[in-house]
């Protein structure tokens, strides 16, 4: 579709280069155009037309590519929007009772409501049980007390948003942390199983003795292949949202493994919240970071350990519903508990580290159905000990 705005720019003799169109497709990479079509009508037209002159051109061209090309989730949340979300006021809480008595909408219904309510919305909400807006009982807007809803701008307290409505930008783990990592090291040594593969390039001393002897003095050398780490991780990494607080232990886990040289092969991968239909090689999560997970089934064989981080916490909803996918832009028709189960059967060992304390564990439901499926270890330097040895360790 993209190269078809560029062919259909030059039929209607607008100059555009190859540069400009780079200068485009880099924009787009990095994300400039966010989740509007709007947006990315002005960033094509500011890396693409050179002069005012031709933005009537532009116009045609861009009407004839993307015409029924309907605004996605983001377009509907506008910056009027946001600010007036951004400063949620202090309203009183709901009880008990009234709590019990909201009602809980499927994903789609809640998506269809809050699109017709955004269209009859024309000012600023706080409190209520209808509105867009801050406090109350509405399931759409930010810090209120719907256990199911959309949040819209804000920031996570009670974490029991079913969709959020808001880009979705997160940052990559570091890889080189040096602070606190010697005991992680440490602890990540002993991700190993030693096997003696390859070609035969290590003397065997105690067999060249034997055989040796054997000939009656006439030196015979034997030789073996080297002893290696036949230990192959997959790293899946929760990122994002309520992973923020947790980047430093993170990083530093990540760090660690990078530079662990004696695993055979290692491959880290992002996802937010519970695995879906892709992974990620990138936080980001741009569609040209995306790996299938399928594919990565697929490829990577039932030798391979994995090791997935996360805190676990998420809206039911999303572990266990189709498109449960927290993001409204992601459709992921599987749901994630299937994913899950996918993983668990395909590799002989896998863990799940948690950087929460396991005092929060209890409390969460989706952290207690996680806990069914993977072992699950805290991210402290113990809790990696004990999840390598459930990695490489003998079983029971």
């Amino acid at each position: 579709m993209f190269l078809d705005l560029f062919f259909g720019l030059r039929d209607e003799g607008v100059p555009v280069a190859i540069q400009e169109w780079q200068a485009f497709l880099t924009a787009l990479e990095q994300g400039l155009h966010g989740s509007s079509l709007l947006r990315f009508y002005h960033l094509g037209r500011a890396c693409l037309v050179k002069s005012e002159t031709w933005f009537d051109a532009y116009d045609r061209a861009f009407a004839r590519v993307f015409q029924g090309v309907e605004g996605t989730f983001g377009d509907e949340v506008t910056d009027r929007l946001l600010d007036w979300l951004r400063e949620a006021k202090d309203l009183p809480q709901l009880t008990e009772e009234q709590l019990a008595e909201l009602e809980r909408l499927t994903s789609d219904e809640l998506m269809r409501r809050f699109l017709e309510t955004l269209a009859e919305q024309t000012e600023r909400h706080d409190g209520g049980n209808r509105w867009v807006g801050t406090g109350g009982r509405s399931p759409y807007g930010n810090n209120g007390t719907h256990p199911t809803g959309i949040r819209v701008g804000g920031q996570s307290r009670s974490r029991s948003a079913m969709k959020v409505a808001e880009e979705r930008r997160f940052a990559d783990y570091r890889t080189d942390v040096t602070l606190d990592l010697r005991q992680m090291k440490v602890a990540l040594r002993r991700l190993r199983q030693l096997t003696r593969t390859g070609l035969a390039t290590e003397l065997d001393v105690d067999e060249t003795v034997d055989e040796t002897c054997r000939n009656a003095g006439e030196i015979e050398l034997v030789f073996r292949p080297p002893r290696r780490n036949d230990v192959r991780l997959l790293l899946l990494m929760d990122v994002g949202g309520t992973m923020d607080p947790h980047v430093e232990p993170m990083s530093r886990l990540l760090t660690a493994l990078h530079e662990e040289r004696g695993l055979r092969s290692f491959e880290p991968y992002y996802f937010h919240n519970c695995v879906y239909e892709h992974v990620y090689t990138r936080a980001r999560m741009f569609a040209a970071d995306a790996v299938p997970t399928a594919d990565l089934l697929h490829r990577l064989d039932e030798r391979w350990k994995v090791a997935l981080v996360g805190d676990a916490m998420m809206h039911p909803a999303e572990l266990l519903q189709p498109y449960g996918n927290i993001d409204p832009r992601r459709h992921s028709k599987t749901p994630g508990v299937d994913w899950l189960r996918r993983i668990l059967e395909h590799f002989d060992r896998s863990v799940w580290l948690n950087p929460e304390p396991e005092t929060e564990w209890e409390w969460v439901q989706t952290t207690k159905m996680v806990r069914r499926l993977f072992p699950m270890f805290p991210l402290t330097v113990d809790g990696i000990t004990a999840a390598v040895q459930a990695l490489v360790g003998a079983r029971a």
